[in-house]
């Protein structure tokens, strides 16, 4: 049979990987890894090969729905779309996109009339082109005139973009993936690399079995610790007490880099006197913490070895999820600035994006307090989680949701239940009906990424121009929101998602003014990296920080005694456990597109609880328990014993909502830009 082959971008993780598509009739019939992809290398995760059954799927959204609720309270849009309107079930009625539109504008006509612009909020865009993206911000600040617009970055690397951008001016990895094979030294600290992103950690891997250069940091013991050289399993929230430590290592050894310091950064000695003075900023601390005394030696031997290397650090979620994520990357960039270990081939930061296109709707300006290209807005607006609290009070009435599932992936679900209850409008653009799609008033159906074209930005600043694999009579995200603006009197004329992008080269212009669809098209097979001018960027930083004086900064924040540490220094940990949370291989966050592949789901058809094997005598005698927080508890989970869980500790994945993990987190969050704690809560284990 002969195949039509047509290269792309995978739809899931941050990596960005380079795709070859086999359709015949309109009709995937098998992914493949571009053989000389820039990214993937000829290799692809399962998810990249098996993941793309969604597509066809049967319950993919092809029509819009208005809920039958939403017109009984709203008998004047029902009798301008009656005759438009076709029952689908109990709760529904589907619609062309014409009336579904034209409903969603007379809504928030009439909520901006009755309650000001400032009741209108959108949270999304990650999971989409940065075309939609930058759409959709400005028509949320612009149209809209709200300020309220974020994405999912704010429950994933906003710590990554503020720690970052404070100490050297810019949020986003300094180096491409392939300096992994330049460098002398891996430092992976928060990430389980080999789960979230299998393809970077098959470079890791093959360093690690050259080289035995790898050191890995984690609450238990994960896959590549397999590989490392030196493995530390640290206890819950010492992410920044361990970064703090081997920042004290490299100075009281002497072991900093004084020329790049003096020449390159401000702030260091009043930095040096605060770290050296700082009690928990000793190593020798750990000799106080029963069953991780070890730590005060290898935290020395992986900061010397680092210190006197070429080295690299590679973190994710593991690190940002915590009260003091913003700190701890602070502290991580403390490390390359204090070893001048940035700002050259195989030296660098390199947070490992979640999304296919977190970067990008980032640099879209997908923020509350960035316009495109990180550039301050004329009115900074709420996060997130003060969005909620705003839904609450009644301040904010209208969302317009885009490819994010606020419903299942934020945490705190039993207030984010309430205040979805307050609203009078909600408005989505989905593939499928998921949680959020479910609580709406209007659900659109889009095209997915393998059925259109638009700019994608990966976890190392690459631009690739995704093509359709398959054609689709759905509306583009972009294009839906085109419609909205036009129907509530707006102007927007784009004719194509190029349209759109030509307009993102001028307003966001130090990034992207050099990237025409000619250019990303021409080198589809390498991409550009950011910014891009004549020339694009694959290293930053190689002569000045992007801050106003081009200086680095240090700004040093002492980590603060709680939880299981101060727990394991005063008697033990007492009654319950500290939950983390992560991903498994199969699935992709909530499981939206993964689910329909029987491949994948079949691997991991509910979220399993992992405790230790030293625990099992105290868990309930039963295969199934309920864990139970100061919040919420989750449904009935399968529980497994590990020899790779420390005692005291539990791990689960989140990925189906049925299992209600997110129920059991509270409004704990980074202290700096209020990212959830997903990665340490306390519960108490209770039979099923």
């Amino acid at each position: 049979m002969h195949y039509t082959e047509i290269e792309s971008v995978c739809t899931y993780c941050g990596v960005g990987c380079d795709i070859v598509a086999q359709v015949d009739d309109n009709k995937i019939q098998k992914i493949t890894a571009d053989k000389d992809g820039y990214v993937s290398q000829g290799k692809l995760c399962i998810k990249g090969k098996y993941g793309f059954d969604f597509l066809d799927a049967d319950a993919r959204l092809r029509e819009p729905r208005i809920a039958r609720r939403f017109l009984e309270k709203n008998p004047l849009i029902r009798n301008e779309i009656e005759g438009a309107l076709k029952p689908l079930d109990d709760d529904w009625y589907t619609t062309d996109l014409q009336s579904a539109v034209k409903a969603a504008a007379m809504k928030l006509s009439e909520i901006r009339k009755s309650y000001g612009d400032e009741s209108f909020c959108a949270i999304g865009g990650a999971r989409t082109s940065c075309e939609s993206a930058y759409l959709f911000q400005k028509f949320t600040r612009d149209a809209m005139n709200s300020p309220h617009v974020d994405n999912c970055a704010r429950v994933c690397h906003s710590p990554s973009l503020k720690g970052m951008r404070a100490t050297i001016g810019e949020g986003a990895a300094t180096n491409p993936y392939n300096d992994i094979y330049e460098t002398e030294f891996i430092l992976i600290i928060g990430s389980n690399t080999t789960e979230a992103h299998p393809i970077v950690a098959n470079r890791i891997i093959d360093a690690a079995r050259l080289h035995d250069n790898v050191a890995v940091i984690d609450v238990r013991e994960i896959k590549m610790m397999k590989y490392a050289k030196h493995k530390a399993v640290i206890p819950h929230e010492a992410n920044l007490l361990v970064l703090n430590m081997m920042a004290y290592v490299i100075l009281k050894d002497e072991l900093y880099n004084k020329k790049f310091v003096e020449s390159r950064t401000t702030g260091f000695e009043a930095y040096r006197q605060k770290i050296l003075n700082d009690p928990y900023a000793d190593p020798e601390f750990f000799r106080k913490i029963p069953g991780y005394e070890h730590l005060a030696t290898l935290i020395p031997i992986i900061a010397r070895e680092y210190a006197l290397k070429k080295s690299m650090i590679f973190w994710g979620l593991g690190i940002t999820e915590h009260l003091d994520g913003s700190y701890a990357v602070m502290a991580i960039t403390h490390l390359a600035l204090l070893t001048g270990n940035i700002g050259k081939t195989g030296a660098g930061l390199m947070p490992l994006r979640g999304q296919n296109n977190v970067q990008g709707a980032c640099d879209m300006g997908c923020l509350p307090y960035y316009d495109p290209d990180y550039q301050t807005p004329k009115k900074v607006g709420l996060m997130t989680p003060q969005l909620v609290d705003a839904m609450l009070e009644g301040k904010i009435k209208a969302l317009l949701n885009m490819g994010e599932d606020i419903a299942h992936i934020h945490p705190n679900q039993n207030k984010i239940d309430k205040a979805l209850n307050e609203l009078e409008f909600i408005m989505v653009q989905e593939l499928f009906m998921t949680e959020i799609a479910k609580r709406a008033d209007i659900v659109i159906g889009v095209k997915s990424a393998y059925e259109k074209e638009g700019v994608y930005v990966n976890a190392m600043r690459r631009l690739h121009l995704s093509q359709p694999l398959i054609e689709s009579d759905l509306p583009d995200d972009w294009e839906v929101i085109k419609m909205l603006d036009n129907a509530m009197g707006g102007n927007y004329d784009y004719e194509t998602s190029e349209d759109v992008w030509n307009e993102v080269r001028e307003v966001a212009h130090r990034r992207f003014s050099g990237a025409s669809y000619l250019r990303l098209k021409r080198h589809r097979k390498r991409g550009l990296q950011w910014p891009v001018y004549i020339e694009d960027t694959p290293v930053l930083h190689l002569l000045d920080f992007r801050t106003e004086d081009g200086l680095g900064r240090f700004i040093y924040h002492s980590y603060k005694l709680r939880g299981m540490v101060e727990e394991l220094l005063n008697e033990g940990v007492e009654e319950g456990y500290y939950l983390t949370t992560g991903r498994t291989l199969a699935h992709y966050n909530n499981a939206a597109q993964t689910i329909r592949s029987e491949k994948l789901n079949n691997r991991y058809a509910e979220d399993i609880l992992l405790a230790s094997e030293e625990d099992e005598a105290r868990f309930p005698k039963s295969e199934y328990v309920v864990l139970k927080s100061a919040y919420g508890q989750s449904a009935p989970l399968c529980v497994k014993f590990s020899d790779k869980i420390r005692p005291n500790t539990l791990f689960t994945t989140f990925h189906h909502a049925k299992s209600h993990i997110n129920y059991l987190f509270g409004d704990a969050s980074d202290e700096l830009i209020l990212t959830a704690a997903f990665k340490s809560i306390k519960v108490e284990v209770l039979p099923a």
